[in-house]
């Protein structure tokens, strides 16, 4: 597994992999590719063999205070291998001179971030799940 902290050099092609798995309405590749440029930061897992991006985290942030981690993901079959405890150190690694990191995950993967050295908080969010492959204007 390879890591890196730019998309210098990634292909379209290789964003190809079942990411957002569970998601009613998931991003498009192109779209996928775009929230990543966007980004603050991002850290990617490649497969060494494949050459395909495997797993990845962004963060958005006005890089004076705060960053807020909206995505982690890591492809269903590498899950269980250490990557996306490797990209979440990395990033936070990344983020350590700012005051606070957030994010929001399901219940069920609190425990995780618990792991990583986060603690639980509340939170209050709108979703607009019919929006959820990206804006229109994406």
């Amino acid at each position: 597994m390879t890591f890196r902290e730019s998309l210098e050099g990634i292909e379209i092609d290789q964003l190809s992999g079942a990411f957002f798995e569970g998601w009613p309405n998931p991003p498009s590749t192109p779209t996928f590719l775009k929230l990543l440029e966007q980004s603050y930061a991002v850290e990617l897992a490649i497969d060494e063999e494949t050459g395909n991006v495997v797993g990845f985290i962004q963060a958005i942030s006005d890089g004076v205070l705060s960053a807020y981690i909206p995505l982690l993901e890591v492809l269903p079959e590498y899950q269980g291998k250490g990557i996306g405890t490797d990209l979440i150190k990395r990033m936070f690694n990344r983020l350590g001179d700012l005051y606070m990191i957030d994010l929001l995950c399901d219940n069920e993967l609190q425990e995780f971030y618990e792991k990583q050295g986060m603690q639980k908080a509340s939170g209050m969010v709108i979703r607009h799940y019919q929006n959820q492959a990206g804006a229109v204007n994406s």
